[in-house]
Parts: structure tokens; sequence; C-alpha cells
């Protein structure tokens, strides 16, 4: 029952103010206004109702370094998406106009932070927090990662691949940053950089969901594998191999710091709290 509580607190805070946003999405600054709210209370709603249903303190929201944590996050995830870019420019298959529009950008700054937190809570929050309890860290990463991806397919230019690319990538990538921090600030950080800059700096598609209107006027052209076609940059074997190595980063201090929670352990450690229920 806890969990269903979670489950919907989450999502009716997400729901709520993703559509507000994109309600008023011709309005930049509203946009804005409203997409910082919706990172607000999406944070305030779940440590509210995961420290009432698992009656602990909600560490992995803790108050304490959570600003470098979200600007160490913001800075990887612009660098790593102006890598992936940067490939696809060099290849000649980016194409920079000219100039955007300033304020599109800063719309796309509320869109995108209500976005990477509430997708955050839900799929790294609970989705990959709980099911670690019962199958390990690496089963989870792999459950949540596919879950991930398939999400993504609902959106309006979504493709099998660019799936399957967010599930290795993004779906990998933040959880292996969660596992090896113990908190949500990095990969809440981590995904708004990367989003911000594929949309609001590079003015490339995100996910699938159509052309945006960033800092740059911009397209891309060429193969699909290279590129990611209409799904954007996010399905470009470029994404994939950068995301897998960022992943194996991650995970890789997670077991240096003695993060990995084998699924003998979690076992262990559910059985444990089963009983003191």
């Amino acid at each position: 029952m806890k969990l269903v509580w979670q489950i919907l607190a989450v999502v009716l805070v997400g729901a709520i103010g993703g559509q507000s946003v994109t309600a008023v999405q011709d309005n930049p600054w509203l946009s804005l206004l409203l997409g910082g709210l919706a990172f607000v209370l999406s944070v305030v709603v779940y440590r509210w109702v995961v420290g009432r249903t698992e009656r602990r303190p909600v560490t992995e929201l803790a108050s304490e370094g959570a600003s470098g944590s979200l600007l160490r996050g913001l800075v990887l995830g612009v660098v790593w998406f102006g890598c992936v870019i940067a490939n696809i420019y060099f290849l000649g298959d980016y194409h920079v106009h000219g100039f955007g529009s300033t304020t599109g950008a800063i719309g796309l700054v509320g869109f995108m932070a209500g976005a990477a937190v509430t997708e955050e809570l839900m799929f790294r929050g609970l989705l990959f927090r709980l099911v670690e309890r019962g199958l390990g860290t690496y089963l989870a990463l792999a459950l949540s990662g596919v879950v991930f991806g398939a999400s993504h397919l609902l959106n309006k230019d979504a493709t099998l691949l660019g799936a399957v690319a967010i599930a290795l990538e993004a779906g990998g990538t933040l959880a292996a940053a969660y596992a090896a921090t113990r908190s949500l600030w990095l990969p809440i950080g981590l995904h708004f950089g990367w989003n911000f800059a594929e949309s609001g700096i590079f003015g490339t598609e995100v996910s699938g969901n159509g052309a945006t209107h960033g800092l740059l006027d911009a397209s891309t052209s060429g193969a699909e594998l290279l590129t990611g076609g209409e799904f954007g940059p996010e399905a470009s074997v470029y994404a994939m191999l950068s995301g897998a190595l960022l992943t194996v980063v991650f995970l890789w201090l997670a077991r240096r710091r003695g993060h990995i929670v084998p699924r003998q352990r979690a076992e262990r450690v559910e059985a444990l709290a089963t009983l003191a229920r």
C-alpha cells in the first residue's frame, strides 16, 4: 500500500506540473515559473510521502550537499551531450543555421527542470530504489532501464532504436549515478543538463518530441544510427556508447564505495524488514 501512495503522489504532481507547463509553453517566463514550482513541489511531496510511508529520513534527497551535486550533474550533462553533438558535427551531420530563440531557451529551462525531477523521482527514487531491495543493484538497473526506455515509446516520433538507446544510456547511467552517490541530486542535475543542452542550447529533437527552439537554430541529417534520426541525438550510437562508458564508471565508483547491493544481501535485508513489520 505504501508503494501505491508513493507512486500516486509522484505521478500526480508530475502530471499536474507537466500539463501546466505544456499549457503555457508559448509564454517562456510563465513556463520557467511553473517549471520551477513543479520542481520544488515534486521534491517536497516525495520527501513527505516517502518519509511518512517508510518512516525514515529521506536521505536520497538530503538538503546537505544538494546544490553541489545538482551543479556537478548539470555540468556533466551539458559536457556529455556536447561531446555527442561534436561527434555528429565533425561527420558533417549537424548543421547550425544561425541563432535561435533566447526566450525559447528560457522557457525550456522550466520545462526540462520539471521533467528531470519528476522522472528521476519516479524511475530512480522509487522504481530503481525499491526493486534494488529485492533483486540487487545490477538487476534493478537493468529492469528500471528497460521500463524507462519503454516509457519513451509513447512519444510523438518514438522509435524502437530510440527506446533501446534511452534504456541503455539514460536508464543505465542515471541509475548508476544514484547507486554511486546514494543521492538523487546528481542524476537530477545530469538529466536536466543533458536535456537542456539537447534542446535549449543545440536546438535538436528530444526523445522523439519534435523540434525545439533553443539558443541555436540547427538541424541534423545523415544516417539514423549516427544522428538518431527523428528521435534526436539520444538515439545515436555516440550517445549509447558514451552512456555505456559513464554507466561503467559510476558502477565502478559504487563498488569502490561499497554501494553495490548484491542479490543475496538484498533478500536478507528484505526478509528482516518483513519480520520487523
